[in-house]
């Protein structure tokens, strides 16, 4: 995917406009303006998973609940994985994708969220190219996934400004751990309901 490369004609939605903008600011985070927990609640209503996002925002980390969850997750996306169809020249990419997914749930159970929202942003990369091929790396491709479902190209849209996280630490812009989990389990969700 093309972080940020949206092509110029191209805005969001009217209905899901204010939900993105007000956790993925149009300028960027600044002191002022940096990702909120609302902000996140909001957009996962606009993901259509609002209610399933709020409960497992509620849960302890520690519970058999939330671990039952990462586990569908995984689940999920095991057979997400293996059940899409590439061309033989790119089951090594699709391999390497499926290998990367334990790793990345090491992350999170060790609460490194930093290092989980990047591993999530490559893992998305990855996945956005095992759906849409060549178009994933397109400057329109979120444009194109709206065009397809306005939800799925919300997701998508979401997936390209995860890279953003990593601007946060450059101006010295503190996040908290909860914040930057509800942010990563915006993706979480939604991926284990796909």
């Amino acid at each position: 995917m093309n972080h940020g490369n949206l092509s110029a004609n191209f805005s969001i939605p009217g209905e899901y406009r204010k939900a993105a903008e007000r956790l993925f600011p149009k300028d960027g985070f600044s002191k002022g303006h940096k990702p909120d927990i609302k902000a996140a609640a909001e957009f996962a209503k606009s993901l259509g998973i609002g209610m399933e996002y709020q409960r497992l925002l509620s849960l302890d980390k520690n519970s058999g609940e939330f671990h039952n969850f990462l586990n569908y997750f995984q689940n999920n996306m095991d057979l997400l994985i293996k059940k899409t169809w590439v061309e033989k020249s790119d089951e090594i990419r699709k391999d390497s994708l499926q290998d990367n997914i334990p790793v990345f749930m090491e992350t999170i159970e060790k609460a490194d969220y930093y290092k989980a929202i990047d591993n999530f942003s490559r893992i998305l990369d990855e996945l956005a190219y095992l759906f849409f091929g060549d178009q994933s790396d397109k400057p329109d491709f979120t444009e194109y996934t709206f065009r397809i479902d306005a939800q799925m190209g919300l997701f998508w849209w979401y997936g390209n400004k995860l890279e953003s996280f990593k601007k946060l630490g450059d101006k010295n812009i503190e996040s908290d751990d909860r914040v930057l989990w509800a942010v990563l389990l915006l993706g979480l969700c939604y991926l284990t309901n796909f």
